[in-house]
């Protein structure tokens, strides 16, 4: 788990996942909420959920970089000159 939150914390993980979370979460908000948005509907449990709708793209974006980096340290010889 220390290794996962490492990675998690690491400065390219949380910039990758902001880029992601933004992005995504733009697009998202726009599709699930742009009429409420252009009607001027917009009330605190919408904010939420629309703040909810930004974090879930960064989340899978960090889960899934934790993931691979994690699945391919397993699979790094320790020793670089060793090749098989």
């Amino acid at each position: 788990m220390s290794s996962w939150l490492a990675i998690a914390l690491e400065r390219t993980t949380v910039m990758r996942g902001l880029k992601f979370g933004v992005i995504v979460g733009t697009l998202l908000i726009t599709i699930n909420h742009g009429d409420a948005i252009l009607a001027g509907d917009v009330n605190r449990g919408r904010l939420v959920k629309m703040m909810l709708t930004v974090l879930v793209p960064y989340l899978v974006s960090t889960f899934s970089t934790c993931g691979a980096r994690l699945e391919m340290a397993r699979h790094i010889p320790e020793d670089p000159r060793h090749i098989e």
